[in-house]
């Protein structure tokens, strides 16, 4: 749930609020008397680098929480199967029945957990192109001469 909160506010940002801050950075910098110096050349770099770090935004994030989505799928594998192991302490191995709610115990957590990074892997690469894209965009904006 945090991850697609996270996800929806990155697209709402990109798509409604950045597009006005570019426009506003970009009319700043052609109002500027000089352009060409290597004063204003740093003062550009700065300005693409703030813009990018605005895009990013909670990128990084995302990216954890993609990243730990399987982990805490086989984090409750592991818990399931510690389940299984003791009901073949307990029972032997000849209660399938009994067996089998500790299986599924183990195995519905890995499919939760793989079910909620394939998207999320999925919209952080898809926003990670846009970002790049938008960035390259704004920088070819900031004209030098």
């Amino acid at each position: 749930m945090i991850l697609g909160a996270l996800v929806i506010e990155r697209y709402w940002y990109l798509h409604i609020d950045a597009p006005a801050v570019m426009r506003t950075t970009v009319s700043q910098w052609q109002q500027r008397p000089d352009r060409h110096s290597w004063a204003a050349l740093r003062v550009r770099e700065t300005l693409i680098a703030r813009q990018e770090a605005r895009l990013l935004g909670s990128l990084p994030v995302i990216r954890v929480l993609v990243a730990l989505c399987p982990l805490f799928g086989l984090l409750g594998t592991v818990t399931g199967m510690m389940a299984v192991f003791d009901v073949i302490a307990v029972l032997g191995t000849g209660n399938v029945r009994a067996m089998a709610a500790g299986i599924s115990r183990a195995t519905m957590p890995t499919m939760a957990g793989m079910v909620v990074a394939l998207p999320g892997l999925y919209f952080r690469a898809a926003l990670q192109r846009e970002i790049r894209r938008r960035v390259d965009r704004f920088a070819d904006r900031l004209t030098i001469g």
